[in-house]
Protein backbone atom coordinates (compact mmCIF):
# COMPACT_ATOMS: atom_id res chain seq x y z
CA UNK A 1 0.00 0.00 0.00
CA UNK A 2 1.24 3.48 -0.85
CA UNK A 3 2.72 5.43 2.05
CA UNK A 4 1.39 8.98 2.23
CA UNK A 5 3.34 11.91 3.64
CA UNK A 6 0.27 13.95 4.60
CA UNK A 7 -3.48 13.67 5.19
CA UNK A 8 -6.42 16.04 4.68
CA UNK A 9 -9.18 14.83 6.98
CA UNK A 10 -12.88 15.74 7.00
CA UNK A 11 -14.66 16.12 10.34
CA UNK A 12 -18.42 15.55 10.58
CA UNK A 13 -19.27 12.04 9.43
CA UNK A 14 -15.61 11.05 9.32
CA UNK A 15 -14.29 11.65 12.86
CA UNK A 16 -17.52 12.32 14.72
CA UNK A 17 -21.27 12.35 14.18
CA UNK A 18 -23.20 14.79 16.32
CA UNK A 19 -21.82 14.43 19.84
CA UNK A 20 -20.38 10.96 19.28
CA UNK A 21 -16.87 10.01 18.17
CA UNK A 22 -17.02 7.52 15.31
CA UNK A 23 -15.41 4.19 16.30
CA UNK A 24 -11.83 3.97 15.09
CA UNK A 25 -11.47 7.68 14.33
CA UNK A 26 -9.53 8.55 17.48
CA UNK A 27 -7.13 5.65 16.97
CA UNK A 28 -6.61 6.71 13.35
CA UNK A 29 -5.59 10.27 14.21
CA UNK A 30 -3.40 9.16 17.12
CA UNK A 31 -1.62 6.72 14.80
CA UNK A 32 -0.78 9.57 12.43
CA UNK A 33 0.66 11.45 15.40
CA UNK A 34 2.70 8.44 16.50
CA UNK A 35 4.12 8.04 13.00
CA UNK A 36 4.75 11.80 12.76
CA UNK A 37 2.67 12.12 9.59
CA UNK A 38 1.36 15.70 9.19
CA UNK A 39 -2.35 16.26 8.70
CA UNK A 40 -4.95 18.99 8.52
CA UNK A 41 -8.56 18.85 9.61
CA UNK A 42 -10.33 20.23 6.53
CA UNK A 43 -13.86 21.57 6.94
CA UNK A 44 -16.43 23.57 4.99
CA UNK A 45 -17.80 24.92 8.28
CA UNK A 46 -17.30 28.68 8.09
CA UNK A 47 -18.97 29.59 11.38
CA UNK A 48 -16.18 28.57 13.76
CA UNK A 49 -12.60 29.74 14.10
CA UNK A 50 -9.76 27.19 13.89
CA UNK A 51 -9.31 27.41 17.67
CA UNK A 52 -13.02 26.71 18.25
CA UNK A 53 -12.86 23.69 15.93
CA UNK A 54 -9.69 22.43 17.64
CA UNK A 55 -11.29 22.88 21.06
CA UNK A 56 -14.26 20.76 20.01
CA UNK A 57 -11.92 18.06 18.70
CA UNK A 58 -9.94 18.09 21.94
CA UNK A 59 -13.17 17.60 23.91
CA UNK A 60 -13.67 14.43 21.88
CA UNK A 61 -10.13 13.34 22.77
CA UNK A 62 -8.42 14.15 19.47
CA UNK A 63 -4.95 15.71 19.52
CA UNK A 64 -5.76 18.99 17.77
CA UNK A 65 -4.31 22.49 17.61
CA UNK A 66 -5.70 25.50 15.77
CA UNK A 67 -2.80 25.32 13.29
CA UNK A 68 -4.03 21.88 12.23
CA UNK A 69 -7.48 23.17 11.26
CA UNK A 70 -8.20 24.58 7.81
CA UNK A 71 -11.66 26.02 7.20
CA UNK A 72 -13.49 27.37 4.17
CA UNK A 73 -13.27 30.79 5.86
CA UNK A 74 -9.46 30.64 5.87
CA UNK A 75 -9.53 29.56 2.23
CA UNK A 76 -11.75 32.54 1.35
CA UNK A 77 -9.32 34.90 3.07
CA UNK A 78 -6.44 33.29 1.18
CA UNK A 79 -8.34 33.68 -2.10
CA UNK A 80 -8.93 37.37 -1.38
CA UNK A 81 -5.22 37.84 -0.64
CA UNK A 82 -4.50 36.81 -4.22
CA UNK A 83 -6.80 39.56 -5.54
CA UNK A 84 -4.71 42.73 -5.63
CA UNK A 85 -7.76 44.92 -6.21
CA UNK A 86 -9.65 43.68 -3.13
CA UNK A 87 -9.17 45.77 0.02
CA UNK A 88 -12.66 45.83 1.52
CA UNK A 89 -15.26 43.11 2.05
CA UNK A 90 -18.91 42.85 3.01
CA UNK A 91 -19.54 39.68 4.98
CA UNK A 92 -22.66 37.59 5.36
CA UNK A 93 -21.60 35.04 7.94
CA UNK A 94 -20.63 34.31 11.49
CA UNK A 95 -17.62 34.60 13.81
CA UNK A 96 -15.32 32.20 11.99
CA UNK A 97 -15.67 34.05 8.70
CA UNK A 98 -15.32 37.50 10.25
CA UNK A 99 -12.18 36.43 12.09
CA UNK A 100 -10.52 34.94 9.01
CA UNK A 101 -11.25 37.98 6.85
CA UNK A 102 -10.24 40.63 9.39
CA UNK A 103 -7.08 38.82 10.49
CA UNK A 104 -6.02 38.76 6.84
CA UNK A 105 -6.12 42.56 6.93
CA UNK A 106 -9.29 43.35 5.01
CA UNK A 107 -11.66 46.16 5.93
CA UNK A 108 -15.22 44.98 6.58
CA UNK A 109 -17.78 47.42 5.21
CA UNK A 110 -21.15 47.67 3.48
CA UNK A 111 -20.10 50.86 1.67
CA UNK A 112 -18.99 49.89 -1.86
CA UNK A 113 -17.02 46.77 -0.87
CA UNK A 114 -14.63 45.20 -3.37
CA UNK A 115 -16.00 41.73 -2.58
CA UNK A 116 -19.03 40.16 -0.92
CA UNK A 117 -18.29 36.93 0.95
CA UNK A 118 -21.19 34.69 1.99
CA UNK A 119 -20.97 31.87 4.51
CA UNK A 120 -23.49 30.22 6.78
CA UNK A 121 -25.38 32.90 8.71
CA UNK A 122 -28.02 31.70 11.13
CA UNK A 123 -29.10 35.31 11.69
CA UNK A 124 -29.55 36.03 7.98
CA UNK A 125 -31.96 38.89 7.22
CA UNK A 126 -33.41 40.74 4.27
CA UNK A 127 -31.25 43.73 5.28
CA UNK A 128 -28.08 41.64 4.92
CA UNK A 129 -29.26 40.35 1.56
CA UNK A 130 -29.97 43.90 0.41
CA UNK A 131 -26.51 45.13 1.40
CA UNK A 132 -24.87 42.21 -0.39
CA UNK A 133 -27.04 42.84 -3.45
CA UNK A 134 -26.13 46.54 -3.53
CA UNK A 135 -22.44 45.75 -3.20
CA UNK A 136 -22.58 43.33 -6.12
CA UNK A 137 -24.53 45.82 -8.22
CA UNK A 138 -21.72 48.31 -7.60
CA UNK A 139 -19.15 45.84 -8.91
CA UNK A 140 -18.17 43.60 -5.98
CA UNK A 141 -17.33 39.96 -6.69
CA UNK A 142 -19.64 37.43 -4.99
CA UNK A 143 -17.73 34.70 -3.16
CA UNK A 144 -19.31 31.78 -1.32
CA UNK A 145 -17.50 29.80 1.36
CA UNK A 146 -19.02 26.59 0.00
CA UNK A 147 -21.84 25.43 -2.21
CA UNK A 148 -23.62 23.14 0.29
CA UNK A 149 -27.30 23.97 -0.06
CA UNK A 150 -28.27 21.96 3.01
CA UNK A 151 -26.51 20.76 6.12
CA UNK A 152 -27.42 17.79 8.31
CA UNK A 153 -28.51 18.47 11.89
CA UNK A 154 -30.21 16.47 14.64
CA UNK A 155 -33.50 18.01 13.43
CA UNK A 156 -32.90 16.91 9.85
CA UNK A 157 -31.51 19.13 7.12
CA UNK A 158 -31.22 22.92 7.48
CA UNK A 159 -30.47 25.47 4.74
CA UNK A 160 -26.72 25.61 4.11
CA UNK A 161 -24.46 28.50 3.21
CA UNK A 162 -24.76 27.63 -0.47
CA UNK A 163 -28.49 28.37 -0.36
CA UNK A 164 -27.76 31.88 0.96
CA UNK A 165 -25.10 32.55 -1.66
CA UNK A 166 -27.30 31.23 -4.47
CA UNK A 167 -30.23 33.35 -3.29
CA UNK A 168 -28.12 36.50 -3.38
CA UNK A 169 -26.67 35.44 -6.73
CA UNK A 170 -30.15 34.93 -8.19
CA UNK A 171 -31.23 38.39 -7.05
CA UNK A 172 -28.09 40.06 -8.41
CA UNK A 173 -27.96 38.06 -11.64
CA UNK A 174 -24.40 36.80 -11.11
CA UNK A 175 -22.62 33.50 -10.53
CA UNK A 176 -20.91 33.08 -7.15
CA UNK A 177 -17.31 31.92 -6.87
CA UNK A 178 -17.29 29.05 -4.39
CA UNK A 179 -14.10 28.25 -2.48
CA UNK A 180 -14.75 25.27 -0.18
CA UNK A 181 -15.00 21.57 -1.00
CA UNK A 182 -15.47 20.24 -3.67
CA UNK A 183 -13.69 23.16 -5.35
CA UNK A 184 -10.00 22.52 -6.07
CA UNK A 185 -8.98 25.96 -4.82
CA UNK A 186 -9.37 25.01 -1.15
CA UNK A 187 -7.32 21.88 -1.78
CA UNK A 188 -4.51 23.95 -3.29
CA UNK A 189 -4.43 26.21 -0.25
CA UNK A 190 -4.59 23.23 2.14
CA UNK A 191 -1.63 21.60 0.39
CA UNK A 192 0.23 24.88 0.66
CA UNK A 193 -0.37 24.95 4.42
CA UNK A 194 0.42 21.25 4.86
CA UNK A 195 3.68 21.63 2.94
CA UNK A 196 3.19 18.56 0.77
CA UNK A 197 2.81 17.81 -2.93
CA UNK A 198 -0.55 16.56 -4.18
CA UNK A 199 0.78 13.09 -5.04
CA UNK A 200 1.99 12.69 -1.44
CA UNK A 201 -1.36 13.36 0.24
CA UNK A 202 -4.48 11.30 0.95
CA UNK A 203 -7.87 13.01 1.28
CA UNK A 204 -10.14 11.30 3.82
CA UNK A 205 -13.90 11.86 4.01
CA UNK A 206 -17.40 10.41 4.14
CA UNK A 207 -19.03 12.37 1.31
CA UNK A 208 -18.43 11.57 -2.35
CA UNK A 209 -19.95 14.87 -3.49
CA UNK A 210 -17.68 17.09 -1.39
CA UNK A 211 -14.67 15.40 0.22
CA UNK A 212 -13.88 12.84 -2.45
CA UNK A 213 -14.75 15.06 -5.41
CA UNK A 214 -12.50 17.77 -3.96
CA UNK A 215 -9.63 15.30 -3.82
CA UNK A 216 -10.30 14.07 -7.35
CA UNK A 217 -10.45 17.61 -8.72
CA UNK A 218 -7.29 18.46 -6.81
CA UNK A 219 -5.40 15.52 -8.31
CA UNK A 220 -5.05 13.62 -5.02
CA UNK A 221 -5.74 10.08 -3.89
CA UNK A 222 -8.86 9.68 -1.77
CA UNK A 223 -10.16 7.45 1.01
CA UNK A 224 -13.95 7.15 1.37
CA UNK A 225 -15.12 5.97 4.78
CA UNK A 226 -18.67 4.62 5.09
CA UNK A 227 -19.43 6.25 8.43
CA UNK A 228 -21.34 9.29 7.23
CA UNK A 229 -23.32 10.43 4.22
CA UNK A 230 -22.20 8.11 1.42
CA UNK A 231 -23.20 4.43 1.65
CA UNK A 232 -21.61 1.55 -0.30
CA UNK A 233 -24.75 1.38 -2.45
CA UNK A 234 -24.50 5.08 -3.29
CA UNK A 235 -20.82 4.73 -4.12
CA UNK A 236 -21.46 1.90 -6.56
CA UNK A 237 -23.86 4.08 -8.56
CA UNK A 238 -21.71 7.21 -8.56
CA UNK A 239 -19.48 8.51 -11.33
CA UNK A 240 -17.19 9.83 -8.59
CA UNK A 241 -14.88 7.06 -7.47
CA UNK A 242 -12.55 7.11 -4.48
CA UNK A 243 -9.09 5.56 -4.68
CA UNK A 244 -9.90 3.50 -1.59
CA UNK A 245 -13.01 2.79 0.49
CA UNK A 246 -13.34 1.34 4.00
CA UNK A 247 -16.14 0.68 6.47
CA UNK A 248 -14.23 2.43 9.27
CA UNK A 249 -10.86 4.11 9.67
CA UNK A 250 -9.40 1.26 11.72
CA UNK A 251 -9.51 -0.83 8.54
CA UNK A 252 -7.11 1.63 6.90
CA UNK A 253 -4.56 1.21 9.70
CA UNK A 254 -4.19 -2.55 9.28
Amino acid sequence: MKQYKGYLIDLDGTLYRGDQVIPGALEFVKRLDEEQIPYLFLTNNSTRSPEQVAEKLRRFGFPAEAEQVYTSSLACARYLEEKEDVKSVYIVGEEGLYQAITQAGFVVTDDHPDAVVVGLDRDFTYEKMKKAFLGIQAGAELIGTNADRALPTEEGFWPGSGSLAMGIAAAAGVEPRFIGKPEPVIMRYALEKLGCQKDEVLVVGDNLQTDILAGVRGGMDTLLVYTGITTPEMAKCSEIQATYAVDRLTSWMK
